[in-house]
């Protein structure tokens, strides 16, 4: 893979993945919808008309932002009146599949479009390492399981899929330099974005004080299950050596390190940060129905939609090649197998952050 190449973050192939993908994501949601309702109790409300801006950075296909978008709302009706106009912006990159997400705004059960007849969806199609939105126009804004994919690859991991398990130190410090400008470059652009007093709530994978990305047994069964596939010639051992998920977990040191030495960056500061392993939902679900075929796939599932378009993006005719479907139903099974012969919990190493702006 080019070192320029552009990373999309990956979109599902079909609803049935992604419900997979949500539910486990979901996993700190809990969490971080709590950490949202404080922030949406806290910001300043404009007089009507200027309408009260949310803003949804990273929204894919929506599923992971209704739940958070409609607890704010229903903290911020509480401060102002039921006609006060609620103007949400979900963003995400110009080829995300905007089409889903608003059949996800329209159609599912817990929109918060019907539960709020003042509250409006709009969308926008840029990257948010970049300014997206008006200056001093976002009163509160959500990010979840978007910022830890970063916006390049920087360079090939040899011998793994995630540069956390990769031995080459400088490949290791690519990848750290790439995030550390990616960090910085998007919460310079939401400093600029949020209006005084505003806030952003950031969920995200970490790497906690034990310095574990974690995933360990899903990434071994997907690089068993490439290393199969390349065997019975479905694969290149090219294409699989380029194969990679770019993904980064940052330390607190690497959220704080842009708002050294004065606790502030682009009228920024840090208002909460905290770095915590999730609940693994599925090895909870496994302790109690003791199923490991199940087990193994939904995290299979959950693998096919969070992490497979990533890794189709090696392949000689890149994400559009014909074998992308065969290698999606095949690796999905194999990693499936594999999970269930040996069932074990995952890691999941989270953060919360929450940025607010100074007046």
């Amino acid at each position: 893979m080019p070192e320029s190449s552009i990373v999309v973050r990956p979109e599902p192939a079909d609803s049935r993945s992604y419900s997979a993908a949500a539910r486990l994501q979901a996993a700190g949601l809990g969490s971080a919808i709590a950490v949202f309702e404080r922030a949406a109790a806290a910001v300043p409300v404009p007089t009507p008309p200027q309408p009260i801006v949310i803003a949804d950075y990273g929204a894919s296909s929506g599923h992971n932002s209704l739940l958070p978008v409609g607890a704010a709302i229903a903290v911020l009706r509480k401060r102002t009146r039921a006609e006060h106009s609620v103007l949400v912006a979900h963003t995400d990159m110009p080829d995300n599949d905007f089409t889903a997400l608003f059949r996800t705004l329209e159609e599912d059960p817990d929109t918060y479009l019907r539960k709020d007849r003042a509250t409006f969806a709009s969308a926008v199609g840029r990257s948010f390492y970049s300014q997206i939105l008006p200056s001093n126009s976002v009163n509160l804004g959500w990010s979840s399981w978007a910022i830890q994919w970063l916006s390049r690859v920087p360079a090939v991991i040899d011998g793994h899929l995630q540069v956390a398990y990769c031995a080459d130190e400088s490949v290791r410090a690519a990848y750290a330099k790439q995030a550390a400008r990616d960090w910085h470059e998007f919460i310079a652009f939401r400093g600029r974005e949020l209006c005084p007093g505003g806030r952003l709530v950031v969920t995200t994978m970490a790497i906690g004080d034990d310095g574990e990305f974690g995933y360990q047994p899903l990434l071994a069964a997907m690089m068993d299950g490439l290393d199969e596939l390349a065997t019975d010639g479905l694969l290149t051992a090219d294409e699989v050596s380029r194969m990679c998920i770019p993904t980064v977990g940052r330390r607190a040191g690497d959220f704080t390190a842009p708002f050294a030495p004065a606790g502030t960056f682009e009228r920024l500061a840090i208002e909460h940060l905290e770095v915590f392993n999730a609940d693994d939902r599925f090895w909870a679900r496994y302790r109690i129905d003791s199923d490991p075929v199940a087990f193994g796939a939904r995290w299979a599932e959950f693998a096919r939609a969070s992490a497979f378009p990533a890794l189709s993006a090696a392949l000689a005719d890149g994400v559009a090649d014909p074998r992308t479907s065969e290698l999606f139903d095949r690796l999905e099974a194999g990693v499936a197998e594999r999970l269930a012969a040996a069932p074990e919990q995952m890691q999941i190493p989270l953060a919360h952050v929450v940025l607010v702006k100074r007046h």
